[in-house]
């Protein structure tokens, strides 16, 4: 008796199909579960023709070839019953087997990352599906390559740290809710005042000649900055008269009239700086990085005086951008010298009007401003949720797009490396894979990862080992790691060529200044071990374990903590706007700088205080500093945290 299969003619490699099980639709799922729904057809047709006469004498005079053609017997091992050839079917099973389990010791990491991919009926195929043989030889030829003697101080791939978003109770939101309630009660009572001529009015506003044009400022925006923002005005906008390093001199200042004006008595305050994003400490008045920008200036002087269309770059920014494309492993790069414009410049040239940008719910405001600009249809989807994500690339792809009722010629999906207020790290596996699935584009904006994730200060991509060419558009700033100025944006060189010529900001803006661009270099040589030390290195390790010791301090302490415990950014979870002002001005006279960040840069219930850790800092630096977070925890009752008990007794090492 011989078995004869006909196959669906479908030209898909076997990698991205469905599983497909007797009597489920694989084009189709049901609402409430992840497997394919039910369906009476079935995606692939099976006819079984019972020949008496055929035996396995017949089998066996066959073509070697042909017996071991698995397009005639790929269903088999979906089957709960395999049928077996003769010995050599059996032999070839054993083999499998083996081979199957040697891969499971061998490459445990990769099927913990894997883990992280989960999505939908992507990651349940993976899960189910058997592996083939040439499946499995490349795999453990990409473990064994991927086994290399460098030390990641993050630890196994398959083991990286979870974002954490604890909650607090809902009785805590009400606080809160009832908090700005108060607060905007007092407000407009404060504007009556105003009106009567109580108190003086000192706040931008519409003239009265003026009062039938259009308006110049927004009423909400104007009304909650004279009587909100301009209270706790005294901790923001701090003048600084010093390098921001581990430490920074501010300078002093003092208000009589509600933070309206401030009078400069000319003296300094040297505190400790936890609020720059200076990761790896290059943010120095002294040193090689220094020394190479200054001697720049006497080569190239300080400005091109015009535009790169016009005149060209300087030779500081040509090496720079070879130098960022190598660091990267990518074809060619280019530098621009604003971060805030690298992406809000850029990213209308790469889409249009018949595109879609799916972008995440806590994108920078310089990648929303480019999403605006770019004229293109623009869908939001949950952070870093892989599920929400897939929703809307299949919805998409099957409804089009509702304005023109034709396909989109385009799909981008802009993510982030490391989100700056949320201190959470991209499940860049995840996304990379949906972008193959649904054949989208992929930009990632690593402005706060490049130089400070990554063994060797690659960013997001190397943090999580995967391909920089699997990321189309590689984003970054020279502003946070590298002590500097501008942006970067890196890929294939045929991206590069159209963003040379497309840019508004070749047209329109000057070129990076020399000794910016030298800096810079400088750096990133320093990161790459060229100037024959390993300071790049000592560097990138010593603001790891910054990071993770400060985290487990604060939440050890009870405080909430956003991101995960490898970020850098650490977001401190303080809820009410009123213990913003508590907050900076009491830390300010315990001589630390930090950032408190309130509504409208948040949620109006998750207010915080932003640290930004550095590779500059000492733990004794650290431990003043969580010295004095633990008192204003204490005399405010900012402990938010149920889970503290969980590292009450864990050992907490530098």
């Amino acid at each position: 008796m011989c078995f004869f299969f006909v196959e669906h003619k479908n030209k898909e490699p076997r990698h991205k199909r469905r599983l497909l099980l007797p009597g489920f639709h694989g084009c189709r799922e049901s609402s409430n579960q992840r497997r394919p729904a039910p369906c009476c057809s079935c995606h692939t047709a099976i006819a079984i023709c019972f020949i008496a006469d055929c035996t396995s004498s017949s089998l066996q005079k066959m073509a070697p070839d042909d017996v071991n053609r698995r397009s005639a017997f790929r269903i088999f091992h979906r089957f709960p019953v395999r049928l077996t050839f003769g010995a050599k079917s059996e032999a070839k099973t054993v083999t499998q087997s083996k081979k199957r389990q040697q891969r499971e010791n061998e490459a445990d990491d990769l099927k913990r990352l894997a883990e992280r991919t989960d999505i939908l009926e992507c990651a349940w195929h993976r899960r189910n599906d058997d592996v083939d043989e040439e499946d499995l030889e490349e795999n453990l030829a990409e473990t064994e390559a991927k086994n290399e003697p460098n030390v990641d101080i993050y630890g196994d791939v398959g083991s990286r740290a979870d974002n954490e978003f604890e909650q607090i109770g809902g009785s805590t939101v009400i606080m809160v809710y009832i908090c700005w309630v108060m607060l905007f009660v007092f407000a407009y009572v404060r504007d009556i005042f105003r009106r009567l001529g109580f108190v003086a009015d000192k706040s931008n506003k519409e003239l009265e000649k003026l009062k039938s044009f259009v308006p110049l400022f927004s009423d909400f925006e104007a009304f909650y900055q004279r009587n909100c923002y301009i209270r706790v005005r005294d901790v923001f906008e701090r003048p600084i008269c010093s390098v921001p390093g581990a430490t920074v001199d501010l300078l002093d200042r003092v208000s009589h009239d509600g933070n309206w004006t401030y009078e400069y008595p000319g003296t300094t305050s040297k505190v400790i700086n936890i609020a720059s994003y200076n990761y790896l400490g290059f943010a120095q008045a002294a040193g090689p990085c220094a020394t190479a920008s200054v001697n720049s200036i006497d080569e190239e002087g300080v400005a091109c005086c015009t535009t790169v269309h016009e005149r060209g770059r300087s030779v500081s920014q040509a090496k720079l951008e070879a130098l960022v494309a190598e660091f990267l492993g990518v074809e060619d790069a280019i530098c621009f010298s604003m971060g805030f414009a690298t992406n809000s410049m850029n990213a209308p040239c790469l889409v249009d009007k018949h595109s879609l940008i799916i972008s995440d719910q806590y994108n920078h405001a310089s990648l929303i401003l480019g999403c605006r600009l770019s004229g293109a249809s623009t869908k939001v989807f949950k952070h870093n949720d892989m599920g929400s994500l897939e929703k809307i690339l299949r919805d998409a792809i099957a409804y089009g797009n509702p304005k023109t009722h034709r396909p989109y010629k385009k799909i981008l999906i802009i993510v982030e490396g490391i989100y700056s207020m949320e201190g959470s790290i991209c499940n860049l596996p995840g996304i990379i894979a949906l972008k193959k699935k649904y054949k989208a584009y992929l930009y990632l904006d690593e402005a706060h990862s490049i130089g400070a994730m990554g063994k060797t200060g690659k960013g997001i991509v190397e943090y999580w080992s995967c391909d920089p060419k699997d990321v189309d558009i590689l984003m970054g700033t020279f502003t946070k790691s590298f002590g500097s100025a501008g942006g970067y944006i890196a890929g294939s060189k045929k991206t590069i060529d159209h963003l040379r010529v497309a840019s508004p900001t070749g047209y329109y803006s000057s070129p990076m200044s020399p000794p910016i661009a030298q800096q810079i270099y400088s750096s990133m040589s320093i990161i790459m071990g060229r100037d024959g030390t390993t300071d790049g290195a000592e560097r990138i390790e010593r603001l790891a374990r910054n990071s993770r010791y400060f985290r487990l301090r604060l939440k050890q302490m009870g405080f909430i903590v956003y991101g995960s415990n490898d970020s850098p950014v650490v977001p401190m979870l303080i809820y009410f706007p009123s213990m913003c002002g508590f907050y900076g001005r009491e830390m300010l006279k315990r001589k630390v700088g930090t950032v408190v960040v309130s509504f409208p840069a948040t949620d109006m219930t998750e207010g915080r205080v932003r640290f930004c850790i550095s590779a500059a800092h000492t733990k004794e630096l650290l431990d003043e500093v969580l010295r004095h977070v633990g008192e204003l925890g204490e005399r405010s009752g900012s402990k938010f945290s149920r889970k503290a008990h969980l590292y009450r007794d864990q050992k907490i090492e530098w």
